[in-house]
């Protein structure tokens, strides 16, 4: 069966309201964040964990992140982009070792780079799947919490890679924290559609390349799965943001 045919009868059975979002009216103060769009994980040939060749859904991602992200500097909007940052040697199962500091599959993709300098943008290094988990420093301070309190924010806008892992541990995360008066200016969190992709694993090639049949990860499935497992903890999807 076609990974669309599976992913129409999941969205008959289980489907997705997905709206619009309208930045200066929807939202009174809003940020943006960015989940791991590293070149270990959105550029091509990089390392264990990224795309072996092009994929739509990674560019289109990068393409919306980046024409956000210039929108809300040029809006003097608050930004924070978490970077997957991993120890070498150690470990993170059950995945291979991927984004090892000093490989370069830690930075920022060519097209993000610029966030670097960007006098908006806060970044943080994280080195587990949680972003929210991996914000908490030694002395029990969280980067987002103080991030979004800093602010004031009231909405905040998350993309990023990937969609079921990465993203969703931390919006599930988040809106856990949210709804524990964490962060008490905090009322929506959006997810952006287009703006999230994740890896595509079709159990074929998984069994061809020696791995097991639970290794598959067929990215659309995947992604659609991910989506809605954030919509029904209560984050706001969007499917068009301007």
């Amino acid at each position: 069966m076609k990974q669309q045919d599976i992913t129409n009868a999941l969205a008959d059975q289980m489907p997705l309201a997905i709206g619009q979002l309208d930045l200066g009216k929807d939202c009174d103060r809003v940020g943006l964040i960015i989940v791991d769009e590293v070149n270990g994980f959105a550029s091509v040939g990089a390392g264990n964990l990224a795309p072996p060749v092009p994929n739509e859904q990674v560019s289109v991602m990068v393409s919306e992140t980046d024409r956000l992200a210039k929108l809300f500097t040029g809006q003097g909007w608050p930004m924070l982009a978490f970077l997957d940052t991993h120890e070498p040697g150690k470990p993170e199962p059950p995945y291979p070792p991927h984004c090892e500091q000093g490989t370069g599959e830690e930075e920022l993709v060519p097209e993000l780079k610029w966030l670097e300098t960007d006098p908006n943008t806060l970044l943080v290094r994280k080195d587990c799947i949680n972003g929210f988990i991996g914000a908490f420093d030694g002395s029990g301070k969280n980067a987002v919490v103080d991030w979004v309190r800093q602010h004031n924010l009231t909405d905040i806008l998350v993309v990023g890679i990937c969609t079921d892992i990465c993203v969703m541990d931390f919006v599930l995360t988040s809106l856990s924290a949210r709804n524990h008066d964490m962060m008490p200016s905090l009322k929506e969190i959006h997810v952006y559609d287009k703006g999230c992709s994740t890896y595509d694993l079709p159990k074929d090639v998984a069994i061809g390349a020696g791995l097991p049949e639970v290794a598959a990860h067929p990215q659309d499935i995947t992604h659609y799965m991910g989506l809605y497992f954030m919509a029904s903890r209560g984050a706001n999807l969007v499917g068009a943001v301007r």
